[in-house]
């Protein structure tokens, strides 16, 4: 009877275990059980003050972590028009001893077993309570069209000195919770020299690292942290938040905007924290960027959503620095947005040079390259550039350059710009070679149409010897006797506005399409040459990217005015002859002599 009553109970007892084996299962899987189902979503018409709920965010590791709050009210209309935010305050040992961090937006919130929001606003800073706003629910996976629409780059909520200004205190503002963009590979002192237009983009700036992508990164569940990628390679520059809720292969996160970008694609990937980092400025969260997991679809107001996947495709930038007898070759990835790249380019630029062990201080750089574009003939990069006595390191100026052509690409009002690739080449020579133009003359002050005259010009190297150098320019044969015309001896950039006026300024007279607007970039003179350029006094015509000097008063009063507004100007000289010397430095100054015609 007892070996039977045994079997019997063995017989009970191993479904028993098999069924306890089975949640022990579920309790070592990564995230809450909230997180891996689909929760039941509590209107925010049900959201009462002094409900107690809880939220998911990660401290450290992949360790999904639960923390306490209470509601303390609902702010209607507060983030806009019928766009409300539930007042909360956190408890527990951990929040309270971190307060708010950086990088919980997002964090998903539960009222009575309910998914009600994402968190995403902080009080102030410095404040002795963790006080949160949370973006409710539906307006997270639904966004209200206010904040489907597009808008500029913002940063929400009352800076410190407006608040001062109007009579609040800065720990009476909500503001969303810091988004950190985490830099890695990066120092410092890149960082520092673009601070001001990342704090324009309402961005803060940490330093992180990454880690090998791993098949389970797209593993999201509630709770787990995720962002945008803006650069990869050699080094990275990505967004970090939490994930509020995973609806299939949708992913909603952040609770709030990230840039207020709209319908974009960016890759999306995974962040694994490393530690939160305790302080009463602002507490954050340190992390690696793992693998891409797909595709950030829209950044608006409410939320930042994605699409688990493959990740859209991204400009590859190679950079190459040579030194003497050594070279280094860098690659990085960064994505293609008229709002962001031109930045992205200058900062991945400005520190794949300065943080390279080829590269120093103190030397004369020479920069060559291109960019690629799909369907159009690539624009075409040359100049050089000199240190100079500041503090400021001597490729920034290099930076400064790829951002500007990158804005006159991705500002142009014909189409979108698809960038296939972009190749650098920077070549460092010792020493600073720069030169200033001083003094400049005519071997005579008169000469005959069709002759030939020799030019003089005085040049100081830095920290050298003067030196004259010497070049022809060829008076037109069709001149009229009695004629004065100008001769100009300058660097490359006056001559370009003095050649091409508003069109070169970017103010009308400009390109009517992409391909006018490269070529006239490839036409543009280099800073490394000394140009003298003679002047007749017939106006020249600008006629999209095209020069037609010397036309007639009668052609002109015909065609000006027909073509689309903005399209024609009007010159009063026209370049008649062009000369110039390629010196090696970068040169400066302008002179201007008459020259008569008898």
């Amino acid at each position: 009877m007892l070996t039977a009553r045994l079997h019997v109970s063995n017989f009970r007892v191993r479904p028993a275990l098999a069924l306890l084996a089975f949640f022990a299962g579920l309790c070592l899987i990564s995230g809450p059980l909230e997180a891996q189902q689909s929760p039941e979503i509590l209107p925010l018409s049900q959201v009462r003050p002094g409900m107690q709920g809880y939220a998911y965010t990660i401290f450290a590791g992949d360790q999904i972590e639960k923390f306490d709050l209470e509601v303390l009210g609902v702010l209607n209309n507060f983030m806009g028009p019928k766009q409300s935010i539930i007042l909360v305050q956190l408890k527990g040992p951990k929040v309270e001893h971190t307060g708010v961090v950086a990088g919980m937006s997002g964090s998903p919130v539960y009222l009575d077993g309910k998914l009600a929001g994402a968190l995403s606003l902080s009080l102030g800073i410095f404040a002795k309570e963790p006080i949160a706003g949370v973006t409710p629910i539906q307006d997270v996976l639904n966004p209200p069209p206010s904040a489907v629409a597009e808008a500029p780059m913002q940063h929400l909520g009352l800076p410190t000195e407006v608040s001062i200004n109007a009579g609040l205190p800065s720990s009476a503002a909500l503001q969303p919770i810091e988004t950190p963009l985490v830099f890695s590979g990066f120092q410092r002192t890149t960082l520092q020299q673009f601070a001001g237009q990342l704090q324009s983009y309402g961005l803060v700036a940490t330093q992180g690292g990454t880690t090998t992508p791993s098949p389970q990164d797209a593993h999201l569940v509630a709770g787990d942290m995720a962002g945008m990628v803006l650069v990869q390679g050699d080094a990275s520059i990505n967004s970090a938040c939490t994930v509020t809720a995973v609806e299939g292969d949708r992913v909603y996160l952040c609770g709030h905007t990230f840039l207020n970008l709209g319908d974009v694609q960016l890759p999306m990937a995974r962040s694994r924290v490393v530690t939160t980092l305790s302080s009463q400025l602002q507490s954050t969260k340190i992390v690696n960027v793992a693998g891409s997991i797909g595709t950030i679809t829209t950044d608006h107001l409410t939320a930042v959503t994605g699409k688990l996947g493959a990740p859209p495709p991204m400009i590859p930038l190679d950079l190459v620095v040579h030194a003497l007898h050594s070279e280094k070759k860098l690659h990085f990835e960064l994505i293609n947005h008229p709002k962001l790249t031109p930045l992205l380019v200058a900062i991945t630029t400005l520190n794949g040079l300065t943080q390279n062990p080829v590269y120093g201080e103190g030397t004369t750089l020479h920069l060559t390259g291109e960019i690629r574009l799909q369907g159009h003939p690539p624009v075409e990069i040359e100049n050089t550039f000199a240190p100079s006595d500041s503090l400021t390191p001597d490729g920034f100026p290099i930076a400064l350059t790829m951002q500007n052509v990158f804005a006159r690409i991705f500002s142009n009002t014909f189409e979108p710009a698809k960038v296939d690739g972009i190749t650098l080449h920077v070549e460092s020579v010792p020493g600073r070679k720069s030169f200033s133009i001083e003094s400049a003359w005519l071997e005579k002050g008169e000469a005959a149409p069709g002759e030939t005259l020799r030019v003089r010009v005085l040049l100081r190297p830095y920290r050298g010897a003067p030196q004259v150098q010497e070049t022809t320019v060829r008076v037109p044969e069709q001149v009229s006797r009695g004629t004065t015309l100008r001769l100009l001896v300058s660097d490359g950039d006056i001559l370009n506005r003095a050649s091409r006026g508003f069109a070169f300024a970017g103010a009308g007279g400009g390109p009517m399409g992409l391909d006018q607007l490269i070529s006239l970039m490839n036409r543009e003179r280099r800073n490394d040459r000394l140009y003298v350029g003679l002047f007749v006094p017939a106006p020249t015509m600008l006629w999209d990217d095209k020069e037609l000097p010397n036309i007639p008063l009668s052609q002109i009063s015909v065609v000006d005015g027909r073509p689309g507004p903005g399209s024609v100007q009007v010159l009063r000289e026209s370049l008649a002859s062009e000369a110039s010397i390629p010196l090696g430095g970068p040169v400066s100054g302008v002179i201007s002599l008459n020259l008569q015609i008898r």
